[in-house]
């Protein structure tokens, strides 16, 4: 891990950061090197998608309980589900269109201060009705934080621990974030259960008590710098230049270091930035790797969710109490955690589309051993924890990829975009996955859930590899509005 020093030579930004031969401002990041700086910046979006899943998988840990208290069907809490979900769409589009047009760390805040009201609202609702209004305004600052995260670490990381950097966000999500938050519940609904009220406020406790960790992510993130690769493209050279000096010092509070010009700009482009044209993500190239990218993040996050969302319903329906399917969920999610942290180390060393593939076959077959065979408590573990690691090094996988296929300007919209695909499917796959359960049983879902996994394999081989590539040589094709 190298620092740029102090003298450093400045180079030209031709473009904002688009240049075909790598840009300026990639050059810096790759000479300055991974230091405490990155990993301070790491750490926060990581707590931010920590909460985030926390939040996400609340719904299901408190669905049993809902279904108790309020007398609601399996699919009255799987509308619930998508009543979220369809608000994250929201989210994902308004977050990435202001991501593009007014930087990626205000799209951040912004996120983490609608959900922190949303949350309220859940933790308070006197009715059914009123908690689905909750989940849709959580639903809306849900949607874009690990797209805006994703789009932020890969900006501001060097070529060489890009891809590590943004699939380890993952760990925090779908890692660490789905064990914690079933055992959470597990301790609130369970042995803490009667301190919070018994069962007719101990779930309004799982909302409510999530909005506290987010309050203190909003303060550590007045520390996140933009990214130099952002204020490049809207002209902001010396910002950007104030922002890679901070870096290369590896602290996140050196206003008072001195610049050091990393970046100059010839007069003639001078102030100049980069129009952002979000419907670029739909046409030529771009939508060839748009389209890709979704059918791939349609499967992959829909299937997740699904099994998340009705994974404690399963295992009632199979007999076991909601104290003990919050905790067998919870242990499975320890395959979650080894996923995130195996796609971590195969964004470093191993192709996208490699890892795509075969993560995509091994997940269909879990998911059909899970089906015919999870008959015991030790299989219901072994089975469940070995599709969750699998659908976990999928999904962190497409987070690292995602961001790679697009241009500095529509980087954040386009990214939202594939995640949007996630979302949608989340938003209608649990449904009929419900009905599916109700009628047809356990086998059934999870044959549905193989199927999506062989689409996706399918899918993984229409877009680009982009293992160990600047993110501008990635996207040269891409590299002016007019070409696109």
């Amino acid at each position: 891990m190298s620092t740029h020093s102090a003298g450093a030579a400045a180079v030209d930004v031709v473009d904002g950061g688009s240049s075909p031969a790598g840009s300026a401002v990639g050059r810096a990041l790759d000479s300055i090197g991974f230091n405490r700086a990155h990993k301070l910046i790491l750490i926060m979006v990581l707590l931010g998608a920590f909460f985030d899943v926390m939040e996400e998988n609340s719904l299901g840990a408190v669905g049993p309980a809902l279904k108790n208290v309020w007398h609601i069907s399996t699919p009255e809490l799987a509308f619930l589900q998508t009543v979220t979900i369809s608000a994250m769409i929201i989210g994902k589009v308004v977050t990435g269109a202001i991501g593009d047009l007014k930087g990626r760390r205000f799209a951040l805040a912004f996120n983490l201060f609608v959900y922190c009201a949303g949350a309220l609202v859940c933790a308070l609702a006197p009715n059914y009705a009123v908690l689905a209004v909750g989940r849709f305004v959580v639903g809306v600052g849900l949607g874009g934080e690990l797209a805006a995260g994703m789009t932020l670490l890969s900006e501001l990381v060097p070529t060489r621990f890009r891809g590590a950097v943004v699939a380890s966000l993952n760990v925090g999500a779908g890692g660490f974030g789905n064990v914690v938050s079933f055992g959470f519940a597990a301790v609130v609904l369970g042995p803490l259960g009667n301190f919070f009220g018994g069962p007719d406020s101990s779930w309004r406790w799982m909302f409510g008590l999530l909005v506290l960790p987010a309050v203190l992510v909003l303060f550590y993130r007045r520390y996140l710098p933009e990214t130099p690769r952002y204020l490049a493209s809207r002209g902001r050279i010396e910002e950007a230049n104030q922002v890679l000096t901070r870096l290369a010092s590896g602290r996140l509070k050196g206003r008072d270091l001195p610049t050091v010009p990393y970046l100059t700009q010839p007069a003639t482009q001078e102030g100049k930035a980069e129009k952002v044209r979000l419907g670029e993500v739909f046409r030529g190239e771009l939508l060839r790797r748009t389209a890709a990218l979704a059918v791939v993040s349609w499967m992959t996050f829909g299937a997740q969710i699904t099994v998340l969302v009705l994974m404690p319903t399963i295992l009632v329906n199979q007999g076991y109490s909601i104290t003990e399917s919050l905790t067998f969920t919870m242990v499975m999610n320890v395959g979650s955690l080894l996923g995130a942290a195996a796609a971590t180390y195969a964004a470093m060393h191993w192709p996208r589309r490699l890892v795509m593939t075969g993560g995509a076959v091994a997940a269909c077959l879990a998911a059909l051993a899970f089906g015919f065979l999870a008959g015991t408590p030790a299989l219901v573990l072994v089975l469940g924890g070995t599709f969750q690691f699998f659908v976990l090094l999928l999904n962190s996988t497409v987070f690292a990829w995602a961001p790679e296929l697009y241009p500095t300007r529509v980087r954040a919209f386009g990214t939202s975009m594939i995640a949007v695909q996630g979302n949608v499917a989340g938003a209608f796959v649990p449904i009929g996955a419900g009905l599916l359960l109700d009628h047809a049983g356990v086998v059934a879902v999870f044959v549905l859930t193989a199927a999506m996994y062989g689409v996706m394999a399918v899918a993984v081989r229409f877009a680009p590899e982009t293992h160990g590539r600047p993110l501008e040589d990635i996207n040269v094709e891409a590299s002016s509005p007019a070409a696109a």
